[in-house]
């Protein structure tokens, strides 16, 4: 159970704001204050302000509208006696340090004893900011540096100070990680911490490269994006995202607080370029456009890049570089490949990842803390340490020689060796001093990925895997393509559910890919529809209603564990299982119509008997299915797990985990709870709306086929799509069995998937990743 109950946050702005959402989140009440408006008849006004932007912005800092009544508003000069009721008191005013002190003394006239407070600085030093405090605030004190948006950027970076007591850093660590669900990495007080001081460097050394260089933003963007594990905007489209008005913030920041030797400062710059972009509004996403922009004086809108030598903006192109090309095979192919795109490699990773090495011990203790904070922080794929191993310490220390770049200590003690390796089936990372050490996981966390180097699957094929999680519970993995669902996952479910039932005690489905299930593979229908196969397809078809009602019905629990996109099929099987453990950041909802097909492995029959059952519908038949045809119809995806819940596809009795890294472990206690006294379902009949309630829907949707709201094929697809949820050619008063829904989806499913626009639709999909209105 957390010590701390209620938050203050002090601070409304884009960081305070969404700081006070996340906690919000979690179910803890928050206090936000922020100054009075000079002459303003609402003292608490720009508090107010703040709560109602964020409930307008997208992506929304709250898990649910609902999450922003445990806010509550207030001002800096009425309110400072609520923070006698806070555990924690967060500072996020302005990056000055006259306006932190000055607001650090108010809270220490009102604060309880014992409260935490930090700051959420990310470029004043510690010592500066508990200078002149009394002993009791530094004891209190340390800094919890959010990364924005403080919802969805996983990484927290927790700096303590001299006198900062043990028990204060445990109590943040264990708030931040288990309840806030955040990747917790303790950092050094040293000028932007961790991610920042390596991110910072990254960032700098790809602007003056592409401009030394002459690249395209657009080519720069494609060599530091995918081949290296970082995120596809690259460098420069990262910069339009974060504002590129905050750069000289940072810089100077950096330059007033780094030694002058520091390769940082040594290797800054000021392009005038940039300077001019600020001066003219071209800030970013948030401006005029940045580095780049939307032409939307044509139709459709224009996609254009600027060039870095003339300033002049163009139509972005596609980058053509044949090291590009080379990059997506193999990293040291790109990083050894003569062209611009090579050299321009070369140098941002020589100066990045080198100066990574010579920060250890500086900003952090271990390669661990640097590589965590990289890929929380930063969304790399692998941290520097790791980019290093996959680029052979032995290769990247003669690249640096070769450049006649210093060697940093750390790297000369890892040469002819690696920063990490797995011995007898345990990760193990190098220290600084050259030894090896296993490479430590929280209390309560649990990932694949450790088991998966210990042992060997239990059964596997090519698109899933069965491991044994340990105390008789089995996992499921799904490792296709986006998790897309096929055949040899049914297949290795079946198994999965009989090696269970012969051995063991539960299941659970999880594994630890962006996405849980984006739904079933769409392209490999199309493959089949082109050969005209339709036996297979409704083979498959078939296969994937028994599997997933053998799921629902199997004499112990199934338990699914989702993260990011559950979508279609990956729905399904939420909808079928015992239980869910889910994480926060869940993204759930039938879309089947958006490739112009009905759910078809029980998606119907689940949605319609949960909203026919759900104790809160009003009574009747037509409540249960407008709700279940409006969230179907609609391709409706919840934005949470929270959400998720208010769709029926979470049961209230399910679980959610706020850390991601928790979540295997959170979904295996769930079905050990469950599997002690299990008792599966017994089949129930319902009572259906029949051909009236279709009718009435039909009526629905001719007003919105006039309106323009729904084309030609959306009214037969949505026909069919009334057609099951109403139960078919049935009398209000007649009862239908579970397979009599199964035989009307999978009678849809089989018919649709013959239609032409449904082929095209699919086709679009598969091309764009955008569905057709056609």
């Amino acid at each position: 159970m957390t010590s701390i109950r209620k938050v203050a946050v002090l601070g409304s702005g884009v960081m305070g704001g969404g700081i006070a959402a996340h906690i919000a989140n979690a179910g803890i009440p928050v206090v936000l204050l922020d100054i009075v408006p000079k002459g303003a008849a609402n003292r608490n006004a720009i508090a107010e302000q703040a709560i109602a932007r964020l409930l307008k912005t997208d992506p929304a800092p709250f898990m649910h509208p609902r999450n922003a009544r445990l806010v509550t508003p207030g001002n800096l000069e009425d309110h400072l006696p609520l923070l006698a009721d806070c555990d924690w008191i967060v500072e996020a005013v302005l990056e000055d340090l006259a306006v932190k002190h000055a607001t650090y003394e108010k809270i220490e006239r009102y604060r309880k004893e014992g409260s935490i407070v930090s700051s959420n600085t990310s470029t004043i030093p510690l010592g500066d900011l508990i200078k002149a405090m009394p002993e009791r605030f530094q004891r209190d004190f340390c800094i919890t540096h959010f990364f924005n948006p403080p919802r969805y950027m996983r990484l927290l970076e927790i700096v303590r100070g001299p006198k900062t007591r043990d028990d204060a850093i445990a109590a943040m660590d264990e708030f931040c990680d288990v309840v806030l669900g955040k990747g917790v990495v303790h950092a050094k007080d040293r000028p932007g911490f961790i991610a920042n001081r390596v991110g910072g460097m990254w960032m700098q050394s790809a602007i003056g490269a592409s401009m030394d260089l002459g690249l395209f933003v657009e080519e720069a963007d494609a060599i530091m994006g995918r081949p290296f594990g970082f995120p596809r905007t690259g460098v420069f489209a990262l910069l339009d995202l974060v504002g590129i008005d905050l750069m000289p913030h940072v810089a100077d920041s950096m330059k007033r607080t780094l030694p002058a030797d520091d390769p940082y400062v040594v290797n800054l710059r000021d392009p005038p370029l940039i300077r001019k972009m600020i001066a003219e509004g071209y800030t970013g996403r948030k401006g005029k456009g940045g580095f780049y922009r939307l032409d939307r004086s044509k139709k459709p809108s224009v996609k254009e890049a600027i060039d870095l030598k003339t300033g002049e903006y163009h139509e972005s192109e596609k980058p053509q570089l044949e090291s590009i090309r080379a990059g997506t095979r193999d990293l040291r192919a790109l990083l050894g490949h003569a062209d611009r795109g090579g050299e321009f490699a070369r140098r941002v990773m020589a100066m990045t990842l080198s100066y990574a090495a010579a920060l250890v011990p500086e900003i952090a203790d271990t390669i661990v803390a640097v590589d965590e904070a990289m890929r929380l922080g930063y969304a790399w794929k692998w941290g520097p340490f790791e980019l290093i191993d996959r680029i052979g310490v032995d290769a990247f220390i003669a690249g640096l020689e070769q450049a006649k770049q210093p060697i940093p200590p750390l790297l000369q003690k890892a040469k002819g060796k690696s920063f990490y390796r797995v011995t007898d089936g345990v990760l193990e990372y190098m220290t600084v001093e050259g030894g090896y050490r296993t490479v430590e996981r929280r209390g309560g966390v649990l990932l694949l990925e450790d088991i998966k180097r210990k042992s060997k699957p239990v059964l596997k094929n090519g698109s899933a895997s069965l491991w044994d999680i340990g105390d008789g519970v089995l996992c499921l993995e799904f490792h296709t393509k986006m998790n897309a669902l096929d055949g040899d996952v049914m297949d290795l479910l079946t198994k999965a559910l009989a090696e269970v039932k012969r051995a063991h005690k539960a299941l659970v489905v999880y594994n630890e890919g962006s996405n849980f299930s984006v739904g079933a593979n769409i392209g490999l229908a199309l493959f089949a529809i082109n050969l005209a196969l339709w036996p297979m397809i409704e083979e498959l078809e078939v296969k994937g209603q028994n599997t997933y009602k053998a799921v629902k019905y199997a004499p112990f629990p199934v338990v699914s564990a989702p993260s990011g996109m559950a979508l279609g099929g990956g729905c399904e099987i939420l909808l079928h299982s015992a239980a869910v453990q889910a994480h926060a950041e869940t993204y759930t909802g039938l879309v089947e119509v958006g490739v112009g097909l009905v759910p078809g492995w029980g998606g119907c029959k689940e949605m319609i008997l949960r909203q026919t059952r759900n104790p809160k519908r009003p009574g009747g038949p037509i409540p249960p299915l407008s709700a279940s045809f409006e969230a179907i119809g609609l391709a409706k995806v919840s934005k949470s797990a929270a959400e998720a819940r208010d769709m029926l596809i979470l049961r209230e009795s399910d679980g959610v985990t706020m850390n991601r890294d928790r979540l295997l472990a959170d979904a295996k206690a769930k079905a050990l709870a469950l599997a002690r006294e299990y008792r599966p379902p017994k089949p129930e009949p319902v009572t259906l709306a029949g051909p009236t309630g279709a009718a009435a829907l039909g009526l629905a949707l001719n007003d919105l086929h006039l309106q323009g709201k729904a084309t030609d094929y959306d009214l037969v697809v949505a026909s069919r799509l009334a057609r099951v949820l109403s139960g078919g050619d049935t009398d209000t008063l007649d009862e239908i069995a579970e397979d009599r829904l199964t035989a009307l989806e999978r009678e849809a499913f089989l018919a649709l998937i013959r239609e032409p626009r449904t082929i095209q639709r699919i086709e679009h999909m598969l091309e764009t990743g955008k569905p057709l209105r056609n």
